[in-house]
């Protein structure tokens, strides 16, 4: 059997490949290689399911180029996919001798799909608790000073009220940080607005005067909760 017959044939990943270029917008080869910025020859290779033979710059750029994660193009076109793989062929010595340096690509790729698949496990959690960080650091002096404020009250009931409040400022700080705004404040004597305002009780026509019982919260342009409101009674 001569070298050539002993070759394994390459797979054929152009039927996922160009779903994946016609839900990204991409009518041909070209197009996608001008997207990416990658050669032809390299689309010739992702076509044939040897992502392993890519660098990685270069797959990270057809993954964005097809709308996709670096992770998924990696699984999809290196064995998940459609094709599968032809049954192993006789390997001669010298071929041998040659496959350490040919499956170094394939490895450095397939460290770096372990990487990112990694990052994108661990990146919710990094995020929650940074977040968490955050909130800590803005509600400090509320969560040093609010248990001896309210074990001070429960000794001494007579401490007024309007002594706790400057306790409550960095609620407050923390509401701004995540970009809330109340739609209030409480007491407020304002016209009704159906979609800021929640009737409590009676019905209520827009424009009529309400006073405000409950505040409510947007975020940006997001409302989040409507205020609770009650006719002014006249």
């Amino acid at each position: 059997m001569g070298e050539d017959q002993r070759v394994k044939q390459p797979n054929d990943y152009s039927q996922p490949l160009q779903a994946l270029m016609q839900r990204a917008g991409l009518s041909s080869y070209r197009a996608l290689s001008r997207a990416a910025g990658v050669s032809r020859s390299t689309l010739t290779l992702l076509r044939q399911g040897q992502v392993g033979r890519l660098r990685v710059v270069s797959v990270q750029r057809l993954a964005q180029a097809l709308g996709v994660t670096t992770p998924e193009l990696l699984v999809q076109f290196d064995g998940a996919g459609p094709a599968a793989p032809p049954p192993a062929q006789p390997v001669s010595q010298g071929a041998v001798s040659q496959t350490p340096e040919a499956l170094q690509p394939d490895i450095t790729l397939r460290q770096e799909y372990e990487r990112l698949k990694h990052q994108l496990e661990t990146q919710p959690q990094q995020i929650c608790q940074q977040v968490q960080r955050e909130a800590i650091a803005l509600l400090e002096p509320w969560l040093l000073q609010w248990p001896t404020a309210i074990y001070a009250a429960q000794q001494n009931p007579t401490i007024p009220a309007t002594r706790l409040i400057p306790l409550t400022k960095p609620l407050d700080a923390l509401l701004q940080a995540w970009g809330l705004t109340a739609i209030g404040p409480v007491g407020a004597d304002v016209p009704y607005d159906p979609q800021q305002h929640q009737p409590m009780g009676a019905a209520i026509t827009p424009g009529q005067r309400v006073r405000i019982r409950y505040v409510g919260y947007q975020q940006g342009d997001r409302l989040l909760y409507r205020a609770k409101v009650s006719p002014v009674e006249s």
